[in-house]
């Protein structure tokens, strides 16, 4: 199996700490840079041992598929390999913390007691322009009142997509440009892609949201198969289905 060449093993890190703390894992793999069909499965951790929750489960990634994107697995490699930007409809490849957890029911009612959890309301906005202060950032716009954007996405949509998600800290410190508003969220059906996040069906997203521990320091981990391959020894990475 091909790796990752020379220049992408001199940019990504060696070793991240995070994913040594990390005891819980989603990992994504798709077929190659380009496909929007992707396969996901949740690892925990004890001691040093990955444990497999169960089969790998179809998701969907960016339409345009993957790129490298930023995160906790260092700066991307300059090759041919393709790199996030604002608006290419492709999901970041990478290692990325998970900031909170959306949905449409109250706190009150949502039944998330482990990990941050934000209603959603008819204000809620997902900033995606580049300008913006708040550019990569999920705000209530009704509190906010030095407001800069222009572009932005309306979380409590009328689809449904959002009444579980999870926001992904991709591109976290708001570099311009370089993708934003990246989340897990529900899927509209199968090998329908998305604008840069990673889908799934219904009863998978609900699953997740009520998986994840906060204390367990949860990361995802997402990139071709075949990269995955070449840097799982290195990054002491779980065996994917």
């Amino acid at each position: 199996m091909v790796g990752v060449n020379a220049k992408t093993e001199t940019t990504l890190k060696a070793r991240i700490p995070e994913l040594a703390r990390s005891r819980q894992l989603i990992v994504v793999t798709s077929d190659d840079w380009d496909a929007a069909r992707a396969r996901l499965e949740r690892f925990e951790r004890k001691g040093t041992i990955w444990t497999s929750l169960g089969p790998a489960i179809a998701v969907v990634v960016g339409r345009q598929g993957m790129a490298w994107g930023i995160g906790l697995h260092g700066s991307h490699p300059e090759d041919e390999e393709p790199v996030k930007a604002e608006g290419d409809g492709r999901a970041p490849a990478g290692v990325f913390a998970l900031d909170k957890i959306f949905g449409y029911a109250k706190a009150s009612e949502a039944g998330v007691a482990t990990f941050p959890y934000m209603e959603l309301t008819p204000s809620t906005e997902g900033v995606e322009d580049c300008a913006s202060r708040y550019y990569n950032r999920v705000v209530d716009a009704a509190t906010v009142r030095d407001k800069d954007w222009k572009s932005y996405e309306s979380m409590l949509r009328p689809d449904n997509l959002y009444q579980w998600g999870v926001v992904v800290e991709h591109n976290w410190k708001a570099a311009p440009c370089s993708g934003s508003c990246i989340f897990l969220h529900i899927w509209r059906g199968a090998g329908l892609g998305t604008a840069g996040c990673t889908a799934m069906p219904h009863d998978q997203m609900e699953s997740i949201v009520h998986w994840l521990d906060r204390l367990k320091m949860p990361l995802l981990v997402q990139m071709p198969a075949q990269t995955y391959e070449s840097l799982r020894t290195k990054w002491r990475l779980p065996e994917a289905d």
